[in-house]
């Protein structure tokens, strides 16, 4: 009997190669979510110090925006343009291919002089960052047995949450101290400190070493190389086949949960560590102001410049926050999804992530409070995210699943950079709050709760050959 229970575990006849394809393809997606959050964590410094002083903040923000729908759309190409490459040259030299594509870019984004270098720079480190996620979950999926394949797909999109850790560390400890930023006003160099962050992006590339070493192709990518070599209808990688008739519905419902994810992520989610920082500026300006009642707003402005260090910790905190509360819904994802099925798991987060933004975006004010919730907001907005490694590459055959990995999750990058754009618009010309601009985009987690219904079920299947 309990030999029969030890069968049942998901993690029972997982052999140590297996485990060390998790280890690789996670680090390769630790750092390419670190490339991609250090703009996030340091946005605040970097974007201020490459326009000009009389700058308003709505352009800040535009510009930021532009930077941030700017990887979107690098991610998006990169994502399908490896994601084929994976399918015709393989799982191993293309994720090669697209760590050292992240890593030269990242470090090269710290000698940036002006807003749009940045911007270019950030589409560029995103051609890198979607191709690896395209070829890393298609590797994971494709390297264990159905009993565990949801559980390593939430292990494997869970180590984001390390990258973001990564970033809140060197935004913390690097951009945000005050060490730092003394000597660099010393030089006459203040932006030294972000560009500092950036520069560590190099790290990653040393990961290759181990990739060429250690890894070897998935037996089931071989049988499929070798099919296609002597059957044209079953080439490799080829784009116009995630549209034949019995791929079509599949690849449209991914696109579609891809954009209304993506779009969350960095028109939502992204954004509950500021709506935990203004209530800690309102808390200290509150302070200021009783102790000095009669000072003139210039001189609490000058306060909270004066308190840059200290706002940053809190800043960072924040986001510590809601990454730890994802990273646990990340986790969540592939338990539920085994008991409730890929659509229904789909469903619950969607409609928790709209909740629970309209809770906090709306609702909250102090900083306690603020602070206890980011970890439930975290859970569920960035939770089903997961669901994106584990049900993408259920969708396809052994020929496409790179190239249908890939198009799914990064033509939603494509779909949620317009929405982006209209964030920064919303902020820069609408005069909208933050707070507001989030509760109206949060309004795509709605759409995201209905296309499960519509979606096919694939829970206990076999992987298409």
């Amino acid at each position: 009997m309990q030999n029969e229970l030890k069968e049942d575990k998901w993690y029972h006849g997982i052999s140590r190669y297996q485990w060390l394809v998790l280890t690789i393809a996670s680090l390769g997606w630790v750092f390419d979510v670190f490339e991609g959050q250090i703009f996030v964590a340091s946005m605040n410094e970097a974007m201020p110090s490459l326009v000009s002083p009389d700058t308003t903040r709505g352009q800040q923000a535009l510009y930021n925006n532009i930077a941030l729908g700017a990887f979107l759309i690098g991610g998006a190409l990169g994502g399908i343009g490896f994601g084929a490459l994976s399918d015709r040259i393989g799982r191993k030299k293309t994720m090669s291919l697209t760590i050292l594509f992240y890593s030269f870019f990242t470090c090269l984004s710290a000698f940036s002089q002006d807003w749009w270098q940045l911007a270019g720079f950030r589409f560029l480190v995103a051609l890198g960052v979607g191709g690896e996620w395209a070829v890393a979950s298609t590797l994971v999926a494709e390297s264990f047995p159905p009993k565990a394949r949801a559980r390593v797909g939430s292990i494997f999109h869970a180590s984001s949450v390390l990258g973001t850790y990564l970033a809140i560390l060197a935004g913390a400890f690097i951009i945000g101290n005050e060490s730092i930023q003394e000597y660099a006003r010393e030089v006459g160099y203040p932006s030294l400190p972000w560009r500092i962050g950036f520069a560590l992006g190099v790290v990653p590339s040393f990961l290759i070493i181990w990739i060429r070493r250690s890894l070897k192709e998935p037996d089931s990518w071989q049988h499929a190389q070798e099919a296609s070599q002597t059957d044209a209808s079953k080439s490799m990688g080829t784009i116009l086949d995630l549209f034949l008739p019995q791929y079509l519905k599949s690849t449209c419902i991914g696109v579609l949960l891809a954009a209304v994810g993506l779009a969350t992520f960095w028109g939502v989610h992204i954004y509950g560590k500021n709506v935990f920082l203004n209530a800690v500026k309102a808390e200290y300006v509150a302070e200021f102001i009783q102790t000095h009642p009669d000072s003139p707003a210039e001189a609490t402005a000058t306060y909270l410049g004066s308190m840059k260090a200290p706002l940053k910790q809190w800043e960072m905190l924040g986001m510590f926050l809601a990454t730890t509360g994802g990273g646990l819904g990340l986790l969540s994802f592939g338990p539920i999804c085994e008991w409730f099925g890929r659509r229904g798991a789909f469903f619950l987060f969607h409609v928790g992530g709209l909740l629970s933004s309209l809770l906090l975006f709306n609702g909250l004010h102090s900083v306690v409070l603020i602070g206890c919730f980011l970890p439930i907001f975290g859970f569920l907005t960035l939770g089903m995210h997961a669901g994106y490694a584990i049900y993408f590459p259920e969708l396809y055959p052994t020929r496409l699943r790179g190239t249908g990995t890939g198009f799914c999750f990064n033509a939603g990058r494509i779909l949620a950079a317009p929405i982006l754009f209209i964030g920064g618009w919303m902020q820069k010309d609408w005069n909208y709050t933050l707070s507001q601009t989030a509760t109206i985009l949060s309004m795509l987690y709605i759409i995201g709760a209905i296309l499960p219904f519509f979606a096919r079920e694939t829970k206990g299947t076999e992987l298409m050959e």
